[in-house]
Order: structure tokens, then sequence, then C-alpha cells
């Protein structure tokens, strides 16, 4: 049965299999841990094929298996590059005397080598081989080698062996492994916080068809969200409009105006600890909206503007005790403009960043300059994804140091 201690809903798991009799457990966990909500992408060994076909596991998974760094289908003839940033964990099961010597030299000959070369994934192996093999000096040592640079080594047990033999280096059964990994991923630093976040553009109606707008994609908040939530955290995302699917273990409210995004955030950082303003809300908005379509009669058309209500001040005046991160998108002075907002609006992180000329919005890439009272943190140019993590990790630092985290 799943349990909350169990679940692995929304994390995606790359599943290597090796050569050796134990591959047909590695299919039970599989469906192990499809059932606890992970979503995962099986990558063989060509040995491990000797033992179980690529079918089953693609029909237990509901994806293609990979075995090949000539994958001629992947994006841009780089896949393994693409995969090795897909997962929260790389996980071998089972891990064979040769794939552990392997690892431990650094190899690269196959596609699962590679991935787990060209990513910073956390990795986790379960060995599984004949007892002496596992006994000997040179698999100790290469076993050695891979716990100091950290990856995380689940058994193995001791029982009867496929050679007929009876001693250590037996598999863990497949509910083992998969316990295993929910708690590898369930040590986030931010488990069981709070996290208001905003995202998104706003709208604001001319008239029934026409509204005020800006090119956020929402990208940068969305992927934040997702980091965030995979760190533990319990993420209320506000959104204005997006054409993003929601991330896992997020939740979502979904708003149009600054006004309706104010209100939102407002009940919802009543139960928060953290709020992030990552959204790229309208300054302006119509003082007047038309009731119908505006004809096109005149030369021009003026419109009288009012200003929107600034929600991250508005919010930090209402709870005080919140930690509070803004952005900021700037065409120049960056440093000084973000600075500038992070006393002003009194924020506790302030993530700025050069927009305009092709540089943020609607692309997958961006670079961060953050500000904090008496320090500072660039993060440098990169795909949001990464920058999200990152940046998760700086407010999971100044939030665990700061008064409000101790509450």
């Amino acid at each position: 049965m799943q349990t909350p201690a169990t679940s692995l809903t929304g994390r995606r798991i790359v599943l290597g299999v090796t050569g050796g009799i134990a591959a047909y457990k590695a299919a039970d966990l599989v469906r192990r841990l499809t059932e606890a909500g992970a979503e995962v992408q099986v990558v063989m060994t060509a040995n491990a094929q000797r033992f179980v076909g690529a079918q089953t596991f693609q029909a237990l998974s509901g994806t293609p298996v990979r075995s090949s760094l000539w994958d001629e289908t992947a994006e841009a003839a780089m896949g393994h590059i693409e995969l090795a940033r897909w997962p929260d964990l790389i996980l071998i099961a089972p891990a064979s005397a040769n794939c552990i010597a392997r690892l431990a030299h650094g190899l690269a000959d196959d596609l699962l080598t590679t991935l787990c070369l060209a990513s910073d994934r956390p990795v986790a192996i379960a060995p599984a081989m004949n007892r002496l093999m596992w006994a000997h000096a040179a698999t100790q040592a290469n076993l050695h080698t891979l716990m100091h640079r950290g990856v995380h080594v689940l058994g193995p047990g001791s029982g009867g062996q496929a050679c007929g033999e009876t001693g250590e280096g037996r598999m863990w059964e497949p509910l083992q492994i998969r316990d295993a990994v929910a708690a590898l991923l369930h040590t986030g630093r931010l488990n069981g916080v709070r996290i208001v976040l905003t995202a998104g553009p706003t709208r604001e109606p001319i008239d029934p068809v026409r509204f005020i707008t800006n090119r956020s994609s929402g990208k940068m908040g969305y992927a934040l969200a997702d980091a965030l939530a995979r760190m533990g955290a319990e993420v209320t995302l506000v959104s204005g409009p997006t054409a993003l699917p929601v991330p896992a273990g997020t939740r979502r409210i979904e708003v149009e105006t600054a006004d309706e995004m104010l209100a939102a955030t407002q009940d919802a950082a009543a139960q928060a600890q953290i709020l992030i303003g990552a959204a790229a809300v309208a300054d302006y908005r119509l003082e007047a909206v038309a009731e119908h379509k505006i004809k096109k009669k005149a030369d021009t058309l003026d419109l009288r503007l009012v200003k929107n209500p600034d929600i991250l001040a508005t919010v930090r005046a209402a709870h005080p005790q919140l930690f509070v991160v803004g952005f900021a998108a700037e065409t120049e002075d960056l440093a000084e403009h973000a600075r500038d907002k992070l006393l002003r609006k009194k924020l506790d992180l302030i993530a700025a960043n050069w927009v305009g000329s092709g540089r943020a919005f609607d692309r997958d890439d961006n670079a961060l300059h953050v500000f904090w009272a008496g320090g500072e943190r660039e993060l440098a140019h990169g795909p949001k994804s990464r920058l999200a993590r990152e940046l998760a990790d700086l407010i999971a630092e100044r939030y665990l140091a700061h008064p409000a985290a101790a509450r």
C-alpha cells in the first residue's frame, strides 16, 4: 500500500538495468515505482537485454526503453544529455560488478554510464552478483570510491543465489528498493514548508476582446515551483494566463488581473511561510473598461490608466512574518534597481535579470543576479530548469538561516 512515506508522486527516475539474472526483479521494481506515482524511464545495457526483453519494460513503464547513445529519434542527436537532465534520481538495479567498476573508473562507453557522468542528479545502485565477486577487494574498493563520491548503495542482501551458492550479493527485493528510493527523495530541505508563488503575466481588460499584458511566459516561475516542490515544499502557484502544465505536487490557482492575483495571494499567504513574487504583474490597468468592443473610428485612441496595487508590498504589510522573495526584470541599471526594490518593499531576497533584446522573455534560458541584505550571488546563464534548482537551493539556504524559519 502506498503511504506518504512511500509516495513518489511527480518523481522522475531513470532505472538502469545491467546484465545479470536479477534483471527479472527490475521488471517488478518498475511496477512498484510506477504504483507509487513515479515516472520511470528504463535504460538497458546490451547484456541486460540478454536476460529480459525491452518490450517487458516498455509495457510496465509505458515508455520506450533507451539503450543506445546513437538514438536518431532523440532531439538534436544529443538525447543522452537531454535524458541526463530529466530525472530526480538515476537508479541502477541490478548493478553488476562490471557496471560498478566502470562507474568507479569514470568510463562512458554506453548510454547508462554516459548518463551517470553527464548528470548532476543523485545516483543509487542496488548491487547484485555472486558472493565471491561481491567480497573481492576490487569490488569493495570500487564501492568505496563511489560512496566517497556520494553514490547511494542499496543493499545487497544475503541468501540463495542463482549460481546455487548462498551468501551476500543478492539484490534487494523491489519493495525494499522502492522504500529506500522514497526515503532518498523525501529528505528535502523544505519539507512541509508552505510557499505561495506567483507566476506568469496578468491581463488588464480594455474592452470585452482586448487587454493589456506583457511578454512573460511563466516558464521561470513554473520551473521554480517545480524545484521547490521537489524539495518537499507545499507550493501554491497563483498563476496568470499561461500554456504551461501544472508542476507535479503543486496546487494552482488561476487568475487573470492584478487585482485577482492580489486577492488569491493574500488568501494563500495567511497560511504560508514563504512568498515568492515571480509573476510579471501589470503596473497599470484601465481606469474604466469599455462595456462593448471599441470600434475603430478615430485616428487616435486615448486610454486612461491607473496604477495597480503592489502585490508584494501589500502582502508583506499584511503578513510581516513571511519570508518574501521578489523578482526584478530590468533593461538598465540592474543592480541599482534590484537593491532599491529590496529595501523599498522590505524583501528578504530578490532575483534580478536582464530583459529585452532577446533576453529572458519567451525563452528557455536565463541568468540571475540575486541580492539580499549584506550579500549577493550570480547564477550563471543556462536553462531555466537549472537556474530554478539553484535559486530554490539559495532560497532554502537563506530561509533556514532566517528567524522566520524557527516559528
